[in-house]
């Protein structure tokens, strides 16, 4: 870590002159230390006002791109904020903007000093402008629309101007809410119906923007900063610090249950397994919690209409510590007599984040072979656990580890590894995990801020499994998933099947700001520090990961990842380290063979027919940026769409000897009978690979590197 890291930031007060309106004036320069915020606005705090001096400093001393905060990055951080607040261009106008400007080649002083007002000042004016849209839209409910009428709504407004005026912007948002009545109509509503619906959705809204903080703006306007950098530097404010706490431990201390806001009601979701909750029968789905008290006989605090987040931490607490609940019974009508549940915190582990195990059966040639499936969501461990000395701590390579030696009991004939999804997380998990299937060697190549090289290798002593093993990724497939696959793949250990990855290759070091400090100053810091190579010195950023074996998926490789990325950091290659191959492995297959095998399979399969169908339906939807308020189109296109899907369903159906589906009706209740089309496919291609014949490594498919 860098010296200036280390050093304490110093404490500047900051003097504000009431000397601004609540209006900003045109294109003038107006200095960020005579703004006043209108009365009631947020406001920045002291605390907040150091944090702001302390990330600046990090931000220009230790990420990678050694980028100064000035007048370009000023504009740059502008946009970024404007794209925080509103990404649809769908509340503020061209004249809020226009009075905008006067601070846009401000930020990088305001982030020197602290004097952060200008920010806030456009908070209060989206605020307003959000309450005006909402208040509009509530009032459009009182007439019933012309569903006749040959119009459009523009749902995607990312690259849209501004509205111009009042005009403009009202005339976006009478098609806006006739666009959310048309839906509720379509879904077989009526028009009273639908009216009832969206008032209370648009007032829910509306209370949500008065609900906002002064740490809520804060931690959009600092990861206005960050992002202005590269997409992965953030900062997280103190809540947020706790909630990617518990992402990368999988644990927290509280009752157990999953939450969210329906109808002002904090609700129950779910019930976790194994905690306090789960273990006293007592709370149940769809429970509305109305009230929270601490211990045996603390007051009871209303929590009607509050916030998910506050909520929350009301009911989180140590270990051991009591906490009550009231609770309004899931269907009882408000005012029904409440119930008032007790229960003792304790350690809660999210066990449907961790690693898990599955075991997939194919025939094939008078035989049935089992292979052995492990989803690894994310790279995950309990650093706090390791580090208070605890022997179980819990983390990928640990969990990976036990499932290995459980299905090696089990006698699978192959693995299939699937990282679909997982966006990675801690990095040395991606080294120790690679280890359990290499010998020992390097694994990934670090660069960091000051251009010095470290070699990160395998910490394992040994391979916890020496078979057959796919690897399964697709586009959002990240960062530690692309360490691991890459080292796979460049050790020739296994075959890498899917999606091209997402093309992150750099690392973040995640910084406590209140480390090495004595100022107020609050919550983390994740900066790029480093980019990351692979042992051949190729760079999987922009590119990502190359399958060796590429499978279908709806996921749009043009819409997603890190080329999708505004101010991402280039690709470029370095030298490679000596490594050893692995020796007869499964990438020592004949990779055209088996490419051609998939594929003729494929053609076979209904399953894949009916995804590759599905995905160019997708792609036709995906192309469509406005929607049709006419009613009866409206109407006609979803009956088409319907009807489509029933036939793709059908098909695929018949040809399985499943019996046809009679309605749309009928198609939503089988969704959850969906096959998994990529992951049936890894399993045949390693059935494949555990029955084929090996050849010499020179007949391998060439990579893009």
């Amino acid at each position: 870590m860098t010296e200036s890291l280390r050093r304490s930031s110093g404490w500047i007060t900051a003097c504000l002159v009431a000397l601004a309106a609540l209006a900003l004036a045109g294109s003038a320069q107006v200095p960020a230390s005579t703004v006043l915020l209108p009365p009631g606005a947020v406001a920045p705090t002291d605390a907040q006002r150091a944090t702001a001096r302390k990330i600046g400093r990090i931000l220009e001393e230790a990420h990678y791109s050694h980028a100064p905060i000035d007048r370009k990055m000023s504009d740059l951080v502008f946009q970024r904020y404007l794209e925080f607040l509103d990404p649809q261009r769908s509340y503020l106008l061209a004249s809020d903007i226009n009075d905008f400007s006067a601070y846009r080649y401000q930020f990088d002083d305001m982030i020197r000093t602290g004097n952060v007002e200008p920010a806030y000042l456009m908070f209060a004016r989206f605020q307003q402008r959000n309450r005006e849209r909402i208040q509009y839209a509530l009032a459009q409910l009182k007439t019933e629309p012309d569903w006749t009428v040959d119009e459009s709504f523009d749902f995607d407004r990312t690259k849209a101007p501004w509205p111009a005026d009042a005009a403009q912007i009202d005339d976006l948002w009478r098609r806006r809410v006739k666009n959310d009545a048309l839906s509720l109509l379509l879904a077989g509503k009526q028009w009273p119906e639908a009216v009832d619906i969206l008032r209370k959705r648009y007032e829910r809204v509306l209370k949500r923007i008065d609900q906002v903080t002064s740490e809520d703006v804060f931690e959009n306007l600092m990861n206005a900063y960050a992002r202005a950098f590269d997409p992965h530097s953030s900062y997280f404010s103190p809540r947020s610090s706790e909630e990617y706490r518990i992402q990368m431990s999988l644990n927290y201390d509280g009752i157990g249950a999953t939450l969210q806001v329906v109808d002002d009601y904090v609700t129950i979701i779910n019930v976790i397994e194994g905690g306090p909750a789960a273990v006293a029968g007592t709370l149940k789905t769809n429970d509305r919690i109305t009230g929270v008290g601490q211990g045996h006989d603390g007051a009871v605090t209303d929590v009607i209409g509050w916030r998910l987040d506050d909520v929350v931490q009301l009911i989180r607490g140590k270990a051991g510590t009591g906490v009550r609940l009231q609770i309004l019974p899931g269907g009882a009508a408000p005012g029904s007599p409440e119930k008032t549940l007790e229960f003792v915190r304790n350690k809660i582990t999210l066990e449907a984040q961790a690693a898990h195990k599955e075991v997939k059966t194919v025939a094939r040639n008078g035989r049935t072979y089992k292979i052995g499936v492990i989803t690894v969501p994310g790279f995950y461990q309990d650093v706090a656990a390791q580090n208070a000395g605890d022997e179980n701590y819990r983390s990928t390579t640990r969990d990976v580890a036990k499932l290995l030696r459980e299905l090696k009991s089990e006698n699978v004939d192959g693995l299939v590894l699937d990282l679909r999804g997982d966006g990675g997380g801690y990095l040395p998990e991606a080294t120790a995990l690679t280890g359990l299937f290499i010998d020992h060697g390097p694994v990934v190549q670090v660069r960091d801020t000051s251009g010095r090289l470290e070699v990160l290798d395998d910490p394992e002593p040994a391979p916890a499994y020496d078979g057959p093993l796919a690897v399964l990724v697709d586009r959002m497939s990240a960062s530690a998933s692309e360490i691991f696959a890459g080292a796979i793949q460049d050790y020739h250990r296994g075959l890498i099947l899917g999606q091209t990855t997402f093309g992150k290759g750099t690392v973040q070091n995640l910084v406590p700001l209140d480390r090495w400090s004595k100022d107020p100053v609050n919550g983390q810091l994740t900066v790029t520090i480093g980019k990351f190579y692979r042992v051949t010195g190729e760079s999987t950023q922009h590119r990502g990961v190359e399958p060796d074996i590429p499978l279908a998926s709806p996921l749009d490789t043009k819409e997603l990842g890190e080329s999708a990325l505004e101010s991402s950091l280039p690709w470029d290659r370095i030298a490679g380290v000596p490594f050893k191959t692995s020796p007869v492995t499964t990438n020592e297959l004949a990779l055209p063979t088996l490419a051609a095998a998939e594929d003729a399979r494929a053609q076979h399969d209904p399953d894949y027919r009916w995804l590759v169908s599905d995905i160019a339906a997708i792609d036709t939807l995906r192309a469509e940026k406005s929607v049709s308020l006419n009613l009866k189109v409206r109407r006609e296109e979803r009956a088409h769409e319907d009807k489509e899907r029933l036939e793709r369903e059908n098909s695929r159906r018949i040809a399985k000897n499943l019996p046809p589906l009679k309605s749309v009706a009928d198609l939503d209740k089988a969704k959850v009978d969906e096959p998994d089309v990529m992951l049936d496919q890894a399993a045949q291609i390693m059935t494949d690979v555990v029955t084929g014949v090996r050849v010499a490594p020179a007949q391998k498919t060439a990579r893009a590197g």
